[in-house]
């Protein structure tokens, strides 16, 4: 991508590009804290029960976040395809596209819901799970699963109003559901006595009213622009497609975390609590990284879709620079607060010094990271898809020898460096190319 000349109408251009971002980005960040929330007040609120209802929580809610997490094509698909339209000038077929989204959610819902009913005492066995423990678990999980058509209409839903360049209805929607979700939970964990099962009826609760509120919301939308509500097959096919090749990314990001996971727990307990707490404060970090591609993915789909392609340059140019320096400041600050973060977590001594040595790692690591997320989400705005799943196959293939050989926890995190590296490599390789900048609807 070439470099600004640092003209007037270039500075100008980048003072417009960076209110966009930051109109996008910042109510994107807040819904994406969100869904962390959730799971922090189901824990809350369940661990005022008997053990081992916390674990039964914990090991439920893992397995429907991974099928869950799946899915989150719906919304990055869905965002992309609406706001390609949207630039082009075809508000109708953007609601179209949006509509077809969400008859996709609603099958792969009902789909999940009916094959993990039977399934749940296998997938929570999975997690190891025995005795009353994995009883607790299977509850939850299977009450969870009478939701999964609203969880995933939501995340479509998401994605069309974000494809709008509206990222502050989905933050508000957010916002109410963690709220009435706090308050179900309470109300039938400990004011009804439903035990676990009240924490997961309190959710699938929430879930439906805010995929009412997404359904409300794009009907009307589309009622006014005249698009059809009806299924359209070849246009719900074509999203389904689409949504594979980001169903094979999101799959090897998801074991590259898992074989991290895996071999931190083989390490010993020590090695495994340091490992899940230096990956906290990584995702936590990732959130805000992830909200400056959620605004890549909004504006590189409108951007081709009005055939600017020039717009599309600058504008991923700009976002770069903004993932380079929240990665920088967020690195600096992993430093900073690297005495003070062993304390937080109530980390004893053992810990403590393995803790001490990753944060390095994980330091270091965040300005790649900054590179790494904004150019995914502007790839996946641009319907780059098949380039994405490919790049996430050959990336996990060179990671996995890296984490095979760790023999310590720093060596583990390294490993994940040379992953985030690989991903570094073949994002920006794609983006400094032209076959990913196609215009038009």
């Amino acid at each position: 991508m070439p470099l600004t000349t640092g003209t007037g109408r270039d500075d100008r251009r980048g003072r417009t590009h960076d209110r966009e971002i930051l109109r996008l980005a910042v109510p994107a960040f807040g819904a994406l804290v969100a869904e962390p929330l959730f799971l922090l007040t189901d824990s809350i609120i369940v661990g005022h029960l008997p053990d081992p209802a916390l674990g039964a929580l914990g090991v439920a809610s893992a397995a429907l976040t991974a099928l869950v997490g799946l899915c989150v094509f719906l919304a990055y698909g869905t965002t992309a395809a609406v706001a390609r339209r949207l630039g082009a000038g075809d508000i109708r077929q953007a609601m179209r596209q949006g509509i077809d989204g969400l008859w996709l959610a609603a099958v792969i819902g009902v789909a999940i819901g009916v094959a993990g009913w039977p399934l749940a005492p296998f997938i929570v066995h999975l997690f190891g799970a025995t005795g009353e423990l994995a009883t607790l678990a299977v509850t939850y999980l299977r009450v969870s699963l009478l939701g999964t058509p609203a969880m995933l209409v939501v995340l479509a839903g998401t994605g069309v109003l974000r494809g709008l360049q509206d990222t502050r209805t989905p933050l508000a929607v957010s916002v109410g559901s963690f709220v009435l979700n706090g308050l179900l939970n309470l109300w039938f964990v400990l004011g009804l006595g439903w035990g676990i099962a009240g924490s997961a009826w309190g959710t699938v609760a929430a879930q439906t009213l805010s995929a009412a509120v997404y359904l409300t919301l794009v009907v009307r939308a589309a009622r006014r622009h005249g698009a059809a509500l009806r299924p359209d097959l070849p246009g719900v096919r074509a999203a389904g497609t689409a949504g594979l090749a980001l169903v094979i990314r999101t799959a090897c990001l998801q074991i590259v975390l898992l074989v991290a996971t895996s071999i931190a727990t083989r390490m010993g307990e020590d090695q495994i609590e340091a490992h899940t707490i230096a990956a906290r404060i990584w995702t936590f970090l990732a959130f805000a990284l992830d909200a400056i591609a959620i605004a890549g993915q909004a504006i590189t789909g409108r951007t081709l879709g009005a055939g600017d392609a020039a717009a599309t340059r600058a504008a991923t140019k700009r976002m770069v620079m903004w993932g380079i320096v929240c990665g920088v400041l967020f690195g600096a600050v992993v430093l900073l607060a690297r005495p003070l973060i062993p304390r937080l977590f109530d980390a004893d001594a053992a810990v403590t010094a393995q803790l001490m040595a990753v944060l390095w790692p994980v330091a270091l690591l965040q300005p790649i990271a900054g590179i790494v997320f904004v150019l995914d989400g502007v790839l996946i705005g641009a319907g780059d898809q098949r380039y994405l799943a490919w790049a996430g196959v050959w990336t996990t293939l060179a990671y996995l020898p890296f984490a095979a050989m760790a023999g310590s926890l720093v060596a583990l995190w390294l490993a994940l460096g040379v992953w985030m590296a690989a991903r570094m490599i073949t994002l920006a390789t794609r983006a400094y190319g032209t076959a990913w900048l196609v215009t038009g609807a």
